[in-house]
């Protein structure tokens, strides 16, 4: 059984960190509201999940994956680039350490852990203005023992990669070919997202299904056309945060 790790809705979501939208009021009661129902479709689709309380200090805490890198053999704790959320981790080490070693992220290397794409053996990290190069060589150096091979994608006017492209499987990436360059996924098919949807590049595959957003009906659509399958979620209220589904769930397979 898959276990997805989540966290409460800080009740100072209002302060969180906006970088490449404009901030607007968020409704803290909705937010909470379609969390709870983010939570639901995890459940419904066989995860067991460890929902952590709210962090009432941390704004942006909602958003677990930006603190870990969850692999098969350890999870890396991150570091992540705003200063307001490096104490983020410390929870997320705690509720991390029965499931897998721990190796972490060190000065003066930053990552956020939504700026990381895993496939297969395969991790791309963004170059945003919350990760770095030394977190690259970082990641190299604590996982080649594990086959891994990290490396920098640039973007552009998004705050994470994987606000521009997400696995959907082995072979298919979903992807906003404006934020970030084709070229460094040389080997995998692609679904561009709709032109009218550029938030729509981030979905979160889970059993037979893809969590998606139900605010990005013509990708939607492309997806289906494809045979997947979708479960769909509201999380316009998080989106106001440059929150998406990939960013409220740690995975643990």
């Amino acid at each position: 059984m898959l276990l997805a790790i989540t966290r409460d809705v800080s009740p100072r979501f209002n302060e969180c960190e906006i970088t490449h939208i404009d901030r607007t009021p968020i409704d803290i009661d909705i937010a909470q509201s379609q969390h709870h129902g983010y939570v639901q479709a995890l459940k419904e689709l066989g995860c067991a999940v460890l929902e952590l309380p709210a962090e009432a200090e941390l704004p942006d805490s909602v958003f677990v994956e930006d603190t870990a890198v969850v692999l098969p053999e350890v999870a890396l704790i991150t570091r992540p680039g705003a200063d307001s959320r490096k104490p983020e981790t410390e929870s997320i080490t705690r509720a991390l350490h029965p499931y897998r070693e721990l190796l972490f992220i060190q000065a003066p290397a930053t990552v956020d852990g939504g700026d990381v794409l895993v496939v297969g053996k395969n991790i791309y990290v963004g170059m945003s203005t919350r990760s770095n190069q030394a977190a690259v060589d970082q990641m190299n150096n604590l996982l080649n023992k594990y086959g891994y091979i990290a490396q920098g994608v640039e973007l552009h006017d998004c705050l994470h990669l994987k606000t521009a492209v997400t696995r959907v499987d082995d072979r298919t990436l979903l992807i906003n070919r404006r934020w970030v360059d084709v070229e460094n996924f040389e080997g995998f098919e692609l679904i561009d997202v709709d032109e009218s949807e550029p938030f729509a590049g981030n979905g979160l595959p889970i059993a037979d299904s893809i969590i998606f957003p139900v605010e990005f009906p013509k990708t939607t659509a492309k997806l289906e056309a494809r045979g997947y399958k979708i479960k769909p979620v509201v999380v316009g209220e998080l989106a106001k945060a440059e929150g998406a589904v990939t960013c409220c769930s740690l995975i643990v397979a």
